[in-house]
């Protein structure tokens, strides 16, 4: 059962240094995530969990870049993602995104969707195509290359989604609650997915999720995050083999895992 496991280096990919965000609204100052530190090694599978409003899509767009920290460091591939108020382009490039709706352009193809990243890399068009196909085939919705986006279905499109985020080879993959709005059943299939997916391409992922179960069957470590301002309140070590297969969510360890970070977040009110 443990065959092809990825192997973890020791090397952190992510290094979050005493970062702060606060935000300035109309009713003044929200203070959404406080002074906080987290590291992601190579190659691990970390997945952020939370409340509503914790501050987990905060600290995944700060990785991303998306947003400045108020206090504190980002850095990725051991790169300063600021400097000042300037983002490190080389840092950038370590990552691919993903987001809760796919956000296909309705007027491209799912191959020139997928291959977009690549044409404003400048790349031509015949080698940014054969990558994009290659994409297709890894993330199983090959044959569907010429379709639009509007003919497919929400789990098909996230897989299009996927394809584009990985499109230039990040070494590093934030996902933002990518399965949220799926089908329990489609949910599943695109868990299992992302699992033969991310230990095929041997990446490092940081993905939210509001769902206990999700968490516990993807992750390597999962930090619990509190209600705002958002800091570390736990951190599990999740050390089922893999490939994990959704039968391991009957297990009494699994159910054990998930009865526990239950228990924390009811604590939390």
């Amino acid at each position: 059962m443990n065959v092809d496991q990825p192997a973890v280096a020791v090397a952190d990919e992510i290094e979050l240094v005493g970062i702060e965000k606060r935000f300035q609204t109309a009713d003044g100052v929200v203070h959404a995530v406080a002074t906080t530190n987290i590291n992601v090694r190579q190659r691990e599978f970390v997945v952020l969990l939370g409340p509503s409003g914790c501050g987990k899509t905060t600290i995944l767009r700060m990785i991303a870049g998306l947003l400045q920290p108020s206090a504190g460091e980002v850095r990725v591939a051991r790169r300063n993602l600021w400097n000042g108020g300037q983002r490190d382009k080389v840092a950038l490039q370590e990552l691919g995104i993903v987001f809760q709706e796919a956000n296909l352009f309705p007027w491209f193809s799912i191959e020139d969707n997928v291959a977009l990243p690549l044409k404003l890399r400048g790349v031509g068009r015949r080698e940014r195509l054969e990558k994009a196909r290659a994409l297709c085939d890894l993330v199983a919705i090959k044959g569907f290359e010429k379709r639009w986006p509007r003919e497919l279905s929400g789990g098909m499109r996230q897989r299009a989604a996927i394809a584009r985020a990985l499109s230039y080879d990040p070494e590093i993959l934030l996902m933002d609650e990518p399965f949220g709005a799926l089908d329990a059943m489609t949910r599943d299939t695109m868990n299992l997915e992302i699992q033969r997916i991310w230990m095929s391409q041997k990446s490092t992922v940081v993905f939210v999720t509001h769902s206990i179960g999700e968490a516990v069957f993807l992750a390597d470590r999962i930090i619990l995050l509190s209600p705002r301002p958002g800091r570390i309140s736990s951190v599990t070590e999740v050390s089922f083999p893999r490939p994990r297969q959704m039968a391991i969510q009957t297990m009494p360890e699994f159910q054990a895992i998930v009865r526990t970070l239950r228990e924390q977040l009811e604590a939390m009110g």
